[in-house]
């Protein structure tokens, strides 16, 4: 059987539903941190969240949150506002990606940050990684 199927679709929600979401059904929350030009992050779109089981796990037990790190729309989240900071021109980072993504004092792409349902981080991971793997790092946190 195929890992792969083109019917199956990931439920992708926005921060500001989260809070509405949690109300109605206590989830930890699953959020992607990647850009457009990382070549590690385009691979996971293509191959991890493609996959059938990634797809069940998440749409079943978790919120999953797409965040592209160079993002210029405010977020609301928690009772804060974050937005995007200009370092340069045409480069930045959102000051979300920044506080879900920042490991040792920096930021890399791709990352998984895992918050629990009061959104406290309790897992981050800034490496690629495959289907297999994240398979087993969500049945850790179900």
């Amino acid at each position: 059987m195929s890992q792969q199927n083109a019917n199956a679709q990931l439920k992708n929600y926005q921060f500001s539903q989260l809070d509405s979401l949690q109300k109605l059904e206590k989830r930890s929350v699953i959020i992607f941190i990647h850009t457009d030009w990382c070549n590690y992050c385009q691979m996971m779109k293509n191959t991890t969240f493609k996959n059938n089981l990634v797809i069940q796990e998440l749409n079943d037990n978790y919120y999953f949150v797409d965040l592209n790190a160079e993002e210029k729309s405010v977020i609301q989240f928690g009772g804060h506002f974050y937005k995007f900071k200009p370092s340069g021109i045409n480069t930045g980072i959102h000051e979300m990606a920044e506080k879900l993504a920042t490991m040792n004092e920096m930021v890399s792409y791709p990352t998984i940050c895992i918050l629990n349902p009061n959104y406290e981080i309790v897992f981050q991971y800034n490496q690629f990684i495959n289907s297999i793997d994240f398979s087993s790092i969500l049945i850790q946190f179900d």
